[in-house]
């Protein structure tokens, strides 16, 4: 009996004569007798259940199906199950052999965020599992997303100014060779909102769209979403008060008599400064010098 051959179906993606295929590769059950496979193509239709989209017996050691935009979208999770039997014995077959779920899409690289508000810089992926055909002659090879972001609230307070910013509001997905599962990749950089407030954790999410995209394949297609929590971090004081007592952001403690106006605090990293003035404010008897004004920039 034909038990567990080890076939090991594999799905990837590939352009045939410009339409985008996906193929299901396994390893052929040498040396044994002559062979056939029967390949039956699903995709996810909801969590846990499987649609059936095609089926085929065949000599060979693959299966292509095509992504039509109808039977096979953008967005499907696909699955290709093998089996293989003798000919002439059709009863005589193996253990059907399931290869992992394809994802054909914009996947983003990680798939969710966790950042802080410390002005870090984190590199967001973007890529595509499928290839990006060239419907046309001119040079409109390419697929661009427009990137948005939205601010998710919490329970209990409405949804306000997204807490993240991105480097960039479009990314271009240029052709490139397929390699593991992305056929063409592009980067962003996302950054929490320094807004220095206590606001506690808060969600955004990081949408795709492709911009008017001429191959039919991508028009009614939206990628899943991003999901970025960003930490609250406290917010730096210092304090300038009285005869001026000064504490700065790193508790140090000291006094300052003294007439005029000074520089409090200049940020390294940006254009931000704030100045104070301090007059005579103790009269005759003891000269004590008191903030009478403050500039920020």
């Amino acid at each position: 009996k034909l038990t567990s051959l080890a076939l090991q179906p594999v799905i990837a993606a590939e352009l045939l004569q410009g339409r985008v295929h996906l193929k299901c590769s396994y390893s052929p059950a040498s040396p044994e007798p002559p062979v056939q496979y029967r390949v039956l193509w699903s995709r996810l239709s909801s969590p846990g259940k499987r649609e059936q989209l095609h089926h085929e017996t065949t000599p060979q050691s693959f299966s292509y199906l095509e992504m039509d935009g109808a039977n096979l979208r953008l967005g499907d999770t696909v699955f290709c199950t093998v089996t293989a039997f003798r000919r002439g014995t059709p009863e005589q077959q193996s253990l059907p052999e399931d290869s992992k779920g394809f994802y054909a899409g914009i996947k983003f690289l990680p798939e969710s965020l966790e950042i802080a508000e410390d002005g870090r810089e984190h590199v967001l992926t973007v890529l595509s599992t499928v290839p990006i055909a060239c419907p046309g002659q001119d040079d409109s090879c390419k697929i661009t997303l427009q990137l948005s972001t939205e601010d998710l609230g919490k329970s209990s307070r409405a949804p306000g100014p997204p807490d993240i910013t991105l480097s960039a509001c479009q990314v271009d997905l240029l052709p490139e060779p397929c390699s593991g599962s992305s056929c063409a990749a592009a980067t962003v950089t996302v950054t929490a909102v320094t807004d220095l407030a206590q606001d506690g954790n808060r969600g955004s999410r990081i949408s795709a769209e492709p911009v008017a995209p001429r191959d039919v394949l991508w028009r009614a297609y939206t990628p899943r979403d991003v999901k970025v929590t960003v930490r609250d971090l406290p917010t730096g004081n210092c304090y300038s008060f009285t005869d001026p007592h000064i504490i700065t952001f790193d508790g140090w403690r000291y006094d300052n008599y003294k007439i005029g106006t000074f520089l409090l605090c200049r940020s390294e990293s940006r254009a931000f400064e704030v100045h104070v003035r301090q007059w005579d404010c103790g009269g005759q008897r003891s000269a004590t010098a008191c903030n009478c004004g403050v500039a920020a920039q």
